[in-house]
């Protein structure tokens, strides 16, 4: 299938999913608000995600997924494949019971640590946020099986199963918000919500884990229970995985590093940083994680058969398609995002005030989309070869930037302060990363690409232009009335559309070559 094709399948169902998460955050807004138990809430479920993120998405697929390309054979037995797999399952299924077990025992002093100043101001409310920790995190758990599950079903290609899983998660979350509409919106009532979420959220990890179980048996896949056993492939994995924990999951350590500075900022901040994400997540999760999916196993199967032009042909093919899809993406989020945020999350709990400073977190966040899709472009090179290492360092570098500059900003301006920070370590780590591909020849960008890079640019530049010029005279419809709101939303997609498409054409942004390159079928 082609990297188009792929992408297309992942994205198209990964988009289904994001439309499910748009739906349940503009719930939470409006239920739970910019505050305290909304702040509880989300603290609630940024720890297992993170971990989540981390760990399983980040680290465990990177390392598993080329192994166990390794142990696939060419005429589909997979015996040695599944013995591999097993036997990770069963070193990881303890390793996760008792993390788990030690994080809820641990949980209230972790709660008091990171909770944003003025939680505990209303009595009560910091340990409804301890038991909200301690009803999310057994989702670390189910979703990390999940994870395995889902790593084994991509490496054989059947991507659409492990692309849907995350729906199941939004349509719990959103029925546990429906019963909260039904509540009188108090302080009482903002609990009760908050507390069915998180009973939600686990509730969904086993619902995906059944789910993602049931497509790979259909694929003649089986995975069973054994005594935990510490192999030579289950070391090899360990080994891969505790740079990789690093250097695939920069973005989830500065997410980590970040709660440190939200507990130090008033009520809200949380639930601004996770509203104004939301944007930002649309784009980089439908097209990033969709081209970093598909791309590992494919670069795998090139380099283990000693197939360099075509793999360095695949990545060429993805950064060209990550750039097309995000910076245009990230051009009319800049200009548009406090517009967007007015129309879909302001109302009830949730004031324009709210609106205005999430807003502002969208713009800050949106100048490091293109770079934190890159990092899932760019880092499965690397993952492909067995080498773990270098993103490490990459990572590292970018982090100390990243806190550095939330010292610097935090302070001044507050929460926004932590995404821009967050989009300039990004882009070091990008700058890094594609330095050191060029200089160990893992991938060298040709001039052709680097040609349709900057037009592609320049074309979202354009678009900007008019937007920066169209936003000012039409901003007060965004708080009007529904009528004057969609008049304003057909206004933006117009413009943006019109201008965007016209310079595209103008400059040979895409044409029917460009088309059939990234339609060509992998290897």
């Amino acid at each position: 299938m082609s990297l188009l094709k792929n992408v297309g399948t992942i994205g198209g169902l990964t988009a289904v999913s994001r439309v499910f998460g748009f739906v349940r955050d503009i719930l939470i807004a409006r239920v739970l608000g910019a505050t305290a138990m909304g702040d509880a809430w989300q603290l609630a479920f940024m720890l297992p995600n993170l971990f989540r993120r981390l760990f399983a998405e980040g680290a465990f697929a990177s390392a598993f997924v080329p192994l166990f390309n390794r142990r696939m054979k060419e005429d589909g037995d997979l015996d040695e494949a599944q013995s591999f797999a097993t036997s990770v399952l069963s070193v990881l299924l303890p390793i996760l019971i008792v993390f788990g077990g030690l994080a809820m025992l641990v949980m209230p002093w972790v709660i008091e640590y990171f909770a944003p100043e003025g939680l505990n101001e209303t009595p009560g409310n910091l340990e409804v946020a301890v038991m909200l920790g301690r009803i999310t995190f057994p989702y670390l758990m189910f979703m990390s099986i999940a994870t395995l599950i889902a790593a084994v079903l991509n490496s054989l290609s059947r991507f659409a199963a492990a692309a849907a899983a995350p729906v199941l998660l939004n349509i719990c979350l959103i029925t546990a918000l429906g019963y909260g509409l039904t509540l009188d919106g108090d302080l009482e009532a903002r609990r009760t919500t908050a507390q069915a979420m998180a009973w939600a959220l686990s509730l969904s990890g086993l619902l995906q884990v059944v789910w993602l179980g049931y497509f790979m048996r259909r694929a003649g896949f089986r995975l069973s229970l054994a005594f935990p056993s510490i192999t030579g492939s289950v070391k090899e994995l360990g080994v891969l995985m505790v740079p990789a924990i690093f250097g695939a999951g920069v973005y989830q350590i500065s997410r980590f590093v970040d709660l440190f500075f939200l507990s130090t900022l008033p009520v809200g901040s949380y639930t601004y940083l996770q509203m104004a994400d939301r944007w930002n997540q649309l784009p980089l999760g439908i097209i990033g994680i969709a081209l970093g999916t598909a791309i590992l196993p494919a670069l795998s199967r090139y380099l283990s058969r000693e197939e360099k032009d075509e793999a360095a042909r695949l990545q060429s093919n993805a950064i060209e398609l990550a750039m097309l899809l995000t910076v245009p993406c990230a051009v009319a989020l800049f200009f548009t995002g406090t517009a967007f945020v007015r129309v879909f999350m302001a109302g009830q709990a949730f004031t324009q005030e709210d609106a205005g400073i999430t807003g502002m977190v969208v713009q800050g966040l949106v100048l490091g989309l293109p770079a934190y899709v890159l990092v899932k472009v760019l880092t499965p090179n690397f993952f492909a070869r067995k080498d773990t290492r270098t993103p490490v360092i990459t990572a590292a570098i970018s982090l100390i930037v990243t806190v550095s500059l939330n010292i610097m900003l935090v302070p001044r301006i507050g929460v926004t302060g932590l995404a821009i920070a967050g989009a300039v370590g990004a882009w070091v780590n990008i700058m890094l990363l594609g330095g050191i591909l060029h200089a160990k020849n893992y991938y060298r960008m040709e001039g052709r690409l680097l040609g349709r890079v900057i037009r592609i640019a320049l074309a979202s530049g354009i678009m900007g232009a008019a937007l920066y010029f169209l936003m000012p005279r039409i901003d007060a419809w965004f708080v009007a009335g529904i009528w004057n709101k969609a008049l304003g939303l057909a206004a933006i997609l117009s413009v943006s559309a019109v201008t965007y498409g016209a310079a595209a054409i103008m400059l040979g942004v895409l044409d029917k070559a460009t088309i059939a390159r990234l339609m060509r079928r992998q290897g």
